[in-house]
């Protein structure tokens, strides 16, 4: 039986330490297959003959991202992320992923200046790309944003869960 990735449950892993309401952790593998399954980041050239519908991509999966948190007023990796960020190096050191690129978005909460959080946020970003380019992962398949206080994904703009990192599949 094979098991299917649910991209919610995905992030709470991520963003839980491992564990998805005390459930066994994801596999490197099972990382690997839900992206494969999940997105068409095999087709690099292609024709389509048909209509405009037929031949329109689908849209990313919704809530298909890593969450990685932060403490306040800080860009330095928890040894939690550390943790949840090798598994994700593994994951791109798959040959099936090889072509897979993701942009590393830093966000805030709404403490702070925009100027502030603006430079804290593309610290953010530039801290798990550097840990992952540390982890063997290519500089050329990641791509690191600030994003300041822009997007909470709570309706507290000053929920710590809106100090993170997101890494989203890169569609470009």
């Amino acid at each position: 039986m094979r098991s299917v990735i649910c991209p919610t449950a995905f992030a709470i892993f991520l963003a839980s330490g491992g564990a998805v309401l005390a459930q066994t952790p994801y596999t490197t593998d099972e990382l690997v297959e839900f992206y494969i399954n999940s997105l068409d980041i095999g087709a690099t050239r292609g024709i389509c003959i048909g209509t405009p519908q037929e031949c329109d991509k689908p849209a990313a999966p919704a809530g298909l991202d890593m969450l990685v948190t932060f403490e306040l007023d800080s860009a330095d990796l928890t040894a939690e992320a550390q943790k949840n960020l090798a598994v994700f190096a593994q994951m791109m050191q798959d040959d099936r992923l090889k072509i897979a690129r993701f942009v590393v978005e830093g966000y805030t909460d709404a403490r702070g200046t925009d100027s502030y959080n603006m430079d804290l946020s593309q610290a953010r970003a530039l801290s798990v790309e550097n840990f992952l380019t540390g982890l063997g992962v290519s500089a050329e398949r990641l791509s690191a944003i600030g994003f300041g206080k822009a997007n909470p994904r709570t309706g507290n703009d000053l929920d710590p869960e809106n100090r993170r990192v997101e890494l989203r599949v890169d569609l470009r």
